[in-house]
């Protein structure tokens, strides 16, 4: 009896703090097992009740006790530092696919069941959190209780929106990390079809995750702010030598030299580079890695390279080199990769024979991508295997035909921008789930059969000459609609949208012969719309369903005939999404309402060319945490400018020309660190120089033109002022004194006449690009793209003094200069010779004097010249481009001769210039009778006229007596 009341008793005091002591339980399995053995030999306990008492153990415990046990609790300080960390961001939208939120995190329950954790079946620690797609909005901050989590072998954060946090160095504090990802995996086209801008995180990658270096898979793609110096770089790869995936696409490696991808890990599999700005030759030995079997280099505009051409065994299948450097010869490639599933090369250079007659040899390819060649005539389509192929661009080329009518499993088919100039006849694939035709000249209807493939989720027919009505898809699969930029006619019906309920992006852009007004007035259609487009639409009204959009992310109305005042709701749309915002070009009246600062997520506004008056809301400035680009030109907006920028304002283009606005340009600007243009031209603005602009180094476009600026230009505090600085305007101000020698000195931007060269690109963003208007060979011109090598001063109708600076002869990429209509002095220097790049030059309404500079005939780029209404004298450089130039390029200057002006001096009308051949003395008699002793009579009287005549315009400028009387009357500023 006595064993069996001790098993009882121990049993109940080990039940009891085996409840509220996890470590113990262990304890009590042992106990047990010991018990039952014991009981068994003494004969003294029956094995049932001891049998029993086992049963009567909770479920948990029993759960310990077992061999194959499940996951044990976790503990208590990892529950709470998982709960603190997800507590510590907002729930927001999800650009992917829907993912269940946490709602099973609950405080008091077992973290190791929640969703996305996973804990160590023996310890209980949690190692492994897997938060992709959970909505996650906010930073995070240096000393989250994330780094707590020490024993973390698995993390993923992908999808979230982490509003550009720096990646904390701390990330390298887990030693047993395995699986990282850091990703925002947006690439240039989203589900819905549209660009989505971002970075989930921004800054440098810190140098401590080479400390990661049980890393197997590393994954910072997507976070387009992400940059990788070349020593973190080389540090990670010899430091993570168990790395199977590595994948960067979409950081910027810019600085990254090439080399240090050389000792990459023997045992990766998978290498994305893919849009990084690699430049530079890409190493040969990648090639060689013995493992890779995904190689994706893709979009770097700039990388060079060759393909092995000898002993060159490969496993690889999926192979992207588009839009690159890389010479290829495909035929060559293609019998040394024979079991690629995935081969895209669109825009490489192709060497050797190159027309696609090798593809038989690709029985496994899944995925081709020969875009941007010149391939032409009709596509070999019975060299592919149409059984296994799903993916196919043949974009931008010149094929011709029709897409072949067959049976097979091609579920995506680009063919974008080709020569076909046909109708679509041949019926698509019923599974096709991607079809995009877009530039290819096709005409006639949509044929009826488009309309019921059942499984069609992306259909792009933008930039043909469709005609007819647009009809009603039969399924509600259609997740992406592109018919932009056709000639479709008739009433577009709200019935056409009821079935598509997945429908988040429509675009029916530039379609001047459809009328959309049922469209626009409905209210029950498109609940899931992500981006709208209807510029150049002809609509009057702002569509009424968007009240009921609440995912709205892009929104282009711009170039319609939309009336009378911005309605309230409008600024309730999208509340929480809404980043792009267009209404330009409309007929808008009214203020902006101030409701405007509700939509948190605003990265572009443009309410450009409209009517709105009042004054700009103060709390603009506030939307600066997100908002990138504010474009409000052309309006009739007054009163101040906003002051209320405060720091960690990411602005990057404000546009305030051609409104009432006065008073000074706010300070707070400063805390823009990310601006690149500001244009206040053509307002009130009055106050000196904003030489506090200086500090903005990324300050690309600077435009004062037509305001009340007064004073000198000077007081620059640091010494390396406006590095950046491409195009500046403050033309029509009340500026004074001496031209800023100074200024010019630091236009860096300015100098390099290499600088961009072979690289065409424009400033702006993947969403937007600039447009600025300047002033070019004496017009107005809009550039509705801004070229980042395109460079112009123009300093024009001011008051400034003093001789033209020998420094601007340093700003070789100068494609206009313009100091036109000061009081300039002194000869035109010789280092103008130096502008290589020069276009136009207008130096006219001055007071300079000399000679024009020999130097100038090296200016073989120059097609606009002005240097009239000055006092320049002497033969005019003859040659090259100078003698492609006309009379009034030197109107006004007396004392010039030679081509194109018609006297010798001081006479612009219609008389052949003196001779330049040496004069004989039988040359002075005349056919009249006059002797040479005239002529030099007649010659010393004028010299001394001359003289008298010149000291009387050099002491008092131009007499308005002389000027009647050599010009009539017809003195006026150009």
């Amino acid at each position: 009896m006595f064993p069996l009341l001790i098993i009882v008793a121990a049993y109940k005091y080990i039940y009891a703090i085996s409840i509220s002591n996890k470590t113990l339980k262990i304890h009590l399995s042992f106990f047990l097992l010991i018990s039952i053995k014991a009981g068994a030999n003494m004969g003294r306990v029956p094995f049932f009740l001891i049998f029993f008492l086992f049963l009567s153990l909770p479920n948990s415990s029993l759960s310990s006790f077992s061999f194959n046990s499940s996951t044990p609790l976790c503990f208590s300080d990892q529950s709470s530092a998982l709960l603190h960390f997800r507590n510590s961001f907002s729930i927001g939208i999800s650009h992917c696919d829907d993912y269940p939120p946490k709602n099973s995190w609950k405080m008091g329950t077992d973290c190791c069941g929640w969703d996305g954790v996973t804990c160590d079946t023996m310890t209980g620690h949690v190692i492994g959190l897997d938060l992709n797609c959970s909505r996650l909005h906010g930073p995070i901050h240096p000393n989250t209780t994330l780094f707590s989590l020490r024993h973390l072998q698995r993390l993923n954060l992908a999808y979230n929106d982490f509003h550009g946090s720096t990646i904390s160095s701390k990330f390298g504090g887990f030693a047993n990390m395995t699986h990282l990802n850091l990703s925002y995996s947006f690439p240039v086209s989203s589900n819905a079809g549209y660009s989505v801008v971002g970075s989930s995180f921004a800054g440098n990658v810190p140098s401590e995750i080479s400390h990661l270096s049980k890393l197997v898979s590393l994954d910072l793609s997507g976070n387009i702010d992400v940059r990788i110096e070349t020593p973190n770089l080389k540090r990670l790869i010899q430091n993570l030598t168990h790395l199977t995936e590595l994948v960067l696409y979409g950081i910027d490696m810019s600085s990254v030299s090439t080399n240090c991808l050389t000792n990459l890990s023997s045992s990766l599999t998978s290498l994305r580079l893919s849009y990084c700005q690699l430049k530079g030759k890409f190493p040969d030995n990648i090639f060689h890695l013995p493992n890779l079997q995904m190689l994706r280099v893709a979009f770097n505009y700039n990388l060079t390279g060759s393909l092995p051409t000898y002993n060159w065994s490969t496993p690889l299948k999926f192979f992207a080199l588009t839009e690159t450097k890389f010479s290829i010869d495909l035929p060559y490639l293609i019998s040394n990769l024979k079991s690629l599933k995935e081969l895209r090369v669109g825009g490489c250079n192709f060497i050797g024979s190159s027309y696609p007659t090798f593809l038989s040899n690709l029985t496994q390819l899944t995925s081709l991508d020969l875009s941007y060649h010149n391939f032409g005539g009709q596509f070999p389509w019975s060299l592919l295997n149409f059984e296994v192929l799903t993916f196919l661009d043949l974009s931008y080329n010149n094929f011709i035909g029709q897409l072949p009518e067959v049976t097979t499993n091609l579920s995506q088919i680009f063919s974008s921008n080709n020569s076909s100039n046909s109708q679509l006849v041949n019926k698509i694939p019923s599974n096709l789930e991607y079809l995009s035709l877009s530039g290819n000249l096709l005409n006639g209807t949509i044929p009826s059969w488009v309309y019921t493939i059942p499984s069609l989720g992306y259909l792009h027919l933008d930039h043909n000459q469709f005609t007819g009505h647009i009809g009603e898809f039969q399924h509600n699969s259609l997740v992406s609609l592109n018919v932009s930029c056709n000639n479709f006619t008739g009433n577009v019906e709200s019935e056409i949208f009821s079935k598509l309920k997945r429908l988040q992006s429509l675009d029916m852009s530039n379609n001047p012969h459809l009328s959309l007004h049922s469209f626009t007035s409905a209210t029950n259609i498109l609940s899931k719309i992500h981006s709208l487009q209807l510029s150049s639409s002809n609509i009057t009204e702002i569509p009424q369903f968007l009240r009921t959009a609440e995912n709205i992310e892009y929104l282009d109305l711009s170039n319609n005939h939309i009336k009378g005042n911005i309605p309230s709701w409008v600024m309730e749309v999208g509340k929480d999404s809404l980043y792009y915002f267009s209404v330009s070009r409309n007929n808008l009246t009214g203020h902006i309402p101030s409701l405007i600062c509700n939509l948190s997520s605003l990265i572009f506004i443009d309410f450009s060319y409209n009517h709105l008056n009042n004054m700009i809301p103060p709390c603009l400035g506030k939307l600066g945490d997100n908002l990138k680009d504010l474009n409000l030109q052309s309006n009739n907006l007054n009163g101040t400018i906003p002051t209320t920028f405060a720091k960690g304002c990411q602005l990057r283009s404000l546009k305030l020309n051609g409104n009432q606005l006065e008073g000074a340009l706010p300070q707070s600007l400063v805390h823009c660190r990310n601006l690149e243009v500001l244009d206040f031209g053509n307002n009130k603005i009055n106050g000196t120089f904003p030489c506090w602009l200086e500090t903005l180094s990324e300050l690309c476009v600077l435009i004062l033109r037509s305001n009340n600026f007064h004073g000198a230009i000077g007081n620059f505090k640091s010494k390396f002022r406006f590095p950046n600085l491409r195009i500046i305007d403050i033309s029509h101000n009340e500026f004074h004194g001496a031209l800023p020698t100074k200024f010019f000195m630091y236009l860096k931007a300015m100098m390099n006449a290499n600088a961009n060269k072979g690289e065409f690109k424009y400033m702006g963003d993947s969403y937007y690009q600039d447009s600025v208007t300047v002033v070019m060979k004496g017009n107005f011109i809009d550039l509705v793209k801004i070229q980042s090598l395109f460079t112009t001063i123009d300093f024009s109708n001011n008051n400034f003094n003093g001789e033209i600076p020998k420094v601007i002869g340093e700003l070789r990429s100068l494609k206009g200069l313009n100091f036109s209509h000061n009081n300039l002095i002194g000869w035109m220097p010789q280092s103008l010779g130096n502008l290589t790049n020069l276009e136009w030059l207008d130096l006219s309404s001055n007071k300079l004097t000399g000679e024009i500079p020999i130097q100038l005939v090296d200016l073989t780029m120059l097609a606009f010249l002005n240097l009239s209404e000055n006092y320049l004298f002497g033969h005019i450089p003859q040659g090259k481009q100078f003698n492609t130039l006309m009379n009034d390029s030197y109107y006004g200057n007396l004392g010039l001769c030679g081509f194109p002006k018609t006297k010798a001096f001081g006479n612009d009308e219609g008389q052949q210039p003196l001779p330049s051949s040496t004069i004989q003395e039988d040359d002075f008699e005349f056919e009249n009778g006059f002797h040479w002793k005239v002529v030099l009579l007649g010659y010393g009287c004028g010299f001394m006229f001359g003289l008298g005549l010149g000291y009387l315009v050099f002491s008092s400028g131009k007499p308005k007596w002389l000027v009647n009387m050599v010009y009539g009357g017809r003195h006026n500023k150009l």
